[in-house]
């Protein structure tokens, strides 16, 4: 039930913040952000094994295709919208994306599952190719590196990134109410999307619970490994309370220099010192290694990150970035223009991976996040943070569970309807801007799947291999196998297969042009690319 605090809504700060916003010259500017996906998906047979194919050339060149591109194995394509101001459409430029994809793909398939299919031996997955330029190049080594540093299996796991911004004006109107403030526009703007981070890091255990739909996986993907995963069947391993198995202990966070690694949310400049000190000071176990074996260039260099995209996050700052520049560099020089959640699985039940509902529902949630009272998150507030995301995404549909909140241990549930009767009035607002009732419908759902745990996309998964006595293998191909179906029945039409084909066209004609302009040796590249980070961090 929701808390003494909870039923005061009335006298809430960010309540008031809401209300005079919503009531400024500039109210429909809440609703008018960016909201950009970023889905991955492993192509993979038609039996469901990991496809060894090279990326397909019609889907244009993978290092300079601005919508479709690789991450880290050559089979894991990712797929990036433009960012648009309403989720629908978003979503509507995603799922052209999937249907150029399959028009192109042969008779394979995308594997719509954060977990991957059954995976050959670590050293047989094939690592991303981009090309023979020194960019080219340092993508590729950089992917040599992870492999060494967290295998090439843990590679395969996909994911759905949603990038979410407010309207400048939004910031600015704010700035206003915001009186005595005395920050640029800029530094204003990057402290409350930290505040956002903030209030996001305490509360994002809820998406686990919510959409968390990795609660099993093939028994191949732990092989040599010790684990506490139990047996579903023969092929399977599970938890049977887990939500996300994708974002548990299993990924990044199990490797010992990423688990040190807790950087600052309470300011841009405290993020960054972290991540800059991160990505030049040596460690230990990556010199043993070292950089080059046999004349070829294994690692970028033996630092703690490669790069600051290798630190791995639930959520991150970001700005766009000009050509060569480094994205620590973007945010020191420009501040913070939107951010990142990385914690979403794919929506096995979804053709895209992610529904309409849950965008809306985001959308409320993160504008929540921004507008609320954010206090600072010392170091043991973070560990706190991180340790109750862990506990709901390995046993989040426990009975009784509970969490650790400001060190007092609470029911899961009744924080859960807290901060669901928080969003609320946010969702009313977004709904009152558009005409509709999208946002307070997506929040009902969630009220749903909170009230009834059978309800929850993770429950639904091993309930459906259970009902049709399926393998984790098994279900994810039928459903891949059903929405591939779905994509293959409604072609493009003439003009936007056109349109398609010449944007991949002109990616490869872009990498072609890189390749033959080229200056320099490789080594060289990578001496100036490391040498710039340092001058960075100097600045």
């Amino acid at each position: 039930m929701p808390t003494k605090k909870s039923a005061n809504l009335d006298n809430d700060a960010f309540l008031h913040r809401l209300s005079a916003l919503l009531a400024g010259p500039h109210a429909d500017a809440l609703r008018q952000g960016l909201r950009g996906i970023e889905r991955e998906s492993l192509r993979v047979t038609p039996e469901g094994k990991l496809a060894m194919t090279p990326h397909p050339s019609a889907f244009g060149s993978a290092l300079t295709h601005p919508l479709i591109t690789t991450d880290y194995s050559e089979a894991l394509v990712e797929l990036i919208t433009d960012a648009r101001t309403d989720a629908a459409d978003t979503l509507a430029h995603l799922d052209t994306l999937h249907r150029f994809v399959y028009a192109k793909l042969g008779d394979e398939l995308l594997w719509n599952d954060s977990m991957p299919c059954e995976l050959p031996p670590d050293d047989e997955i094939p690592i991303g190719w981009y090309g023979t330029s020194n960019i080219g190049m340092l993508k590729h080594v950089y992917r040599r590196g992870l492999a060494l540093r967290y295998g090439r299996t843990m590679q395969c796991i996909a994911g759905i990134h949603y990038n979410y911004s407010l309207h400048e004006d939004v910031w600015r109107a704010w700035q206003t109410l915001d009186q005595g403030n005395t920050l640029s526009a800029v530094d204003f703007q990057s402290e409350r999307y930290f505040a956002l981070i903030r209030n996001f890091r305490r509360t994002c255990w809820l998406l686990m619970y919510l959409f968390g739909a990795s609660p099993a996986l093939d028994a191949g993907f732990v092989r040599g490994k010790r684990h506490t995963l139990e047996t579903f069947d023969a092929h399977t391993l599970y938890l049977p309370h887990a939500t996300s198995l994708r974002m548990s202990d299993l990924g990044y966070t199990n490797n010992p220099a990423q688990s040190a690694l807790l950087p600052s949310y309470d300011n841009l400049d405290a993020y960054l010192d972290v991540l800059a000190k991160a990505v030049s000071q040596p460690y230990p176990p990556y010199e043993a290694i070292g950089t080059q074996r046999d004349g070829e260039w294994i690692q970028i260099n033996t630092n703690v990150l490669q790069i600051e995209n290798e630190f791995y996050s639930t959520i991150r700052p970001k700005r766009v970035i000009q050509p060569g520049e480094r994205p620590l560099h973007a945010l020191a020089s420009r501040g913070v223009q939107y951010i990142e959640v990385r914690c979403l699985d794919i929506d096995p039940f979804e053709p895209t991976g992610i529904s309409l509902e849950t965008s809306r529902f985001l959308d409320a949630y993160l504008l929540y996040c921004a507008l609320d009272d954010s206090p600072l998150l010392p170091v043991d507030a973070s560990a706190e943070a991180n340790d109750n995301f862990s506990r709901v995404a390995k046993e989040g549909r426990k009975p009784g569970l509970t969490l650790s909140r400001e060190g007092r241990d609470v029911p899961m549930q009744a924080w859960g309807v807290e901060l669901l009767d928080r969003i609320e009035p946010v969702a009313r607002a977004l709904d009152a801007l558009a005409g509709t009732d999208e946002h307070l419908q997506a929040l009902a759902t969630q009220r749903a799947r909170l009230a009834d745990v059978s309800l929850t996309p993770s429950a639904r998964v091993l309930q459906t291999m259970r009902d049709k006595q399926q393998s984790f293998g098994d279900f994810a191909l039928d459903l891949s196998r059903q929405h591939a179906d779905f994509f293959r029945n409604r072609p493009l039409d003439e003009h936007e297969t056109r349109e398609m084909d010449e944007l991949a066209a002109k990616s490869l004609a872009q990498q072609a042009d890189i390749e033959r302009d080229e200056a320099g040796s490789f080594d060289a590249f990578v001496a100036a690319y490391r040498a710039y980070t340092l001058n960075r961090i100097s600045v």
